[in-house]
């Protein structure tokens, strides 16, 4: 037999085998004789090497569905925190409670170490001195792309961002989250830090942020009815 026509049986026979895979089931005497190269150069059982191969794929799959279960205990533990927020801000029967509540459940259910919000509109009788920032205020320019973007932001803030927003404890923050509220009846801003360079990194997802804010936003847009 010609290398061509040994090519041409050895392909018949893969074809015969990939069409009827339940050939060896009925030929497991077969299948004890057979050997196949294994890496190492030795020769190794077909069934060994199947054996092998089920190994390496129950491996994979175990490690899959770790990295799913992973996934979804960090997506119920963030909805819990959200709901708690939620809580903690219709609760709030003021803008004085609503930052309350707002710096205690951030820093108990979200481990923050620092928080702030910013009011951009004109108040300069009201008794929170800190929330409300006059929009012509040229500490907004530092917050420009925040604004512009409509997207939270995350990682290490520069030094004048953080002096706006945390004040005295700007030093302190390594990593920030700066979450912008901008809707047709309120545009503002909120932040929350930490003191751990890597809290808040700037790979990080924003769809959590982005709700956060919308629940801020809109709790403090009903209580601003109230205070004027």
């Amino acid at each position: 037999m010609n290398d061509q026509q040994e090519q041409l049986a050895e392909q018949q026979v893969a074809d015969y085998l990939q069409q009827h895979p339940e050939f060896f089931k009925n030929h497991l005497g077969l299948l004890e004789q057979m050997l196949i190269p294994h890496p190492s150069g030795n020769a190794v059982s077909l069934i060994a090497k199947q054996l092998d191969l089920f190994r390496v794929k129950h491996q994979e799959q175990e490690n899959q569905l770790t990295a799913l279960i992973d996934i979804a205990r960090e997506n119920d533990a963030a909805f819990k925190r959200m709901h708690e927020l939620t809580l903690a801000m219709l609760e709030a029967a003021s803008l004085q409670d609503a930052i309350a509540n707002l710096n205690e459940v951030l820093a108990e259910s979200f481990l923050t170490d620092f928080v702030a919000v910013k009011i951009i509109k004109q108040n300069p009788d009201s008794p929170l001195s800190n929330l409300f920032v006059d929009p012509n205020d040229k500490g907004l320019g530092h917050f420009s792309s925040e604004l512009s973007g409509h997207q939270p932001r995350c990682g290490r803030p520069t030094l004048a961002q953080a002096q706006f927003l945390f004040g005295d404890a700007a030093a302190e923050v390594r990593s920030c989250a700066i979450i912008p509220m901008l809707y047709t009846q309120l545009d503002g801003l909120l932040a929350i830090g930490s003191r751990d360079e890597g809290r808040f990194h700037y790979s990080m997802g924003s769809v959590f942020l982005t709700q956060m804010g919308e629940i801020v936003g809109t709790r403090l847009i009903s209580l601003l009815q109230n205070f004027e």
